[in-house]
């Protein structure tokens, strides 16, 4: 399967120039620009949505859904580890080269020498926005928009395929979605325990919530209101 997508005819490889070349007509400049986003800027803009996300669902909601969703935040980078995890053999089974050792690209990364499918870089910012989308989904549309972004740029980078990027989405989607079930049954008695703890318990709900929800997280009755002076009126009125 060495050989896969590398006829010129393939739509794949004429993507694969189309998208490169705004490389070669870009000014040097904005290559580096672009370089650096898809080697690293673009995953340090989702772990700060991912940030984000975790102080907002601490402060926002019932205690039940600051649990929830911080249960679900957590899973987010575990299924991207696992999903680089699943990556390794299947790169080791389809063996595809770099697309520069077969075509004429504007390389903007140099010295990449492992196999091309699948894309770790997608499957891991995919994986990772499905699961901000499984804890909040304003946040998780937004790291899915990275993530689309982040295979884009490696495409334009000339380190991948445009077929290596959509098979690292479709991966980093199959594990955040198909293992979030399990994941979540673990996670969450976790993170509930968690959230009880007197030390560790602003991690999932802020000590800045309504009083009301922070009653809720430590299971601590409401007070009932009026009953006193309603008890107060009944004895004047007896008194009098």
């Amino acid at each position: 399967m060495a050989g896969l997508a590398s006829d010129g005819s393939n739509p794949d490889v004429g993507l694969l120039y189309d998208i490169n070349g705004l490389a070669k007509d870009a000014p040097s400049w904005f290559d580096r620009i672009m370089s650096f986003t898809g080697e690293y800027g673009i995953m340090l803009a989702m772990v700060l949505v991912v940030l984000w996300c975790w102080w907002s669902v601490r402060r926002r909601g019932s205690a039940e859904d600051s649990v929830t969703a911080v249960a679900g935040l957590a899973w987010a980078p575990l299924a991207a580890g696992i999903a680089l995890l699943v990556n390794i053999p299947i790169r080791g089974f389809v063996e595809r080269p770099r697309p520069f050792n077969d075509h004429q690209l504007e390389v903007l990364v140099a010295g990449k020498t492992d196999f091309s499918f699948v894309s770790d870089h997608a499957t891991m910012a995919m994986a990772i926005g499905v699961g901000v989308f499984v804890a909040n989904r304003r946040f998780g549309l937004a790291a899915i928009g990275l993530a689309l972004a982040e295979g884009f740029c490696r495409v334009y980078m000339g380190v991948h395929y445009p077929t290596d990027v959509v098979g690292g989405f479709a991966l980093g989607t199959a594990v955040a979605l198909l293992l979030a079930p399990v994941a979540l049954a673990l996670l969450t008695p976790l993170v509930s325990a968690i959230a009880r703890s007197r030390r560790a318990g602003w991690l999932v709900r802020s000590r800045k919530a309504p009083a009301r929800e922070r009653h809720e997280t430590l299971d601590i009755a409401e007070p009932r209101l009026g009953s006193g002076s309603a008890s107060g009126t009944g004895e004047n009125d007896l008194a009098a």
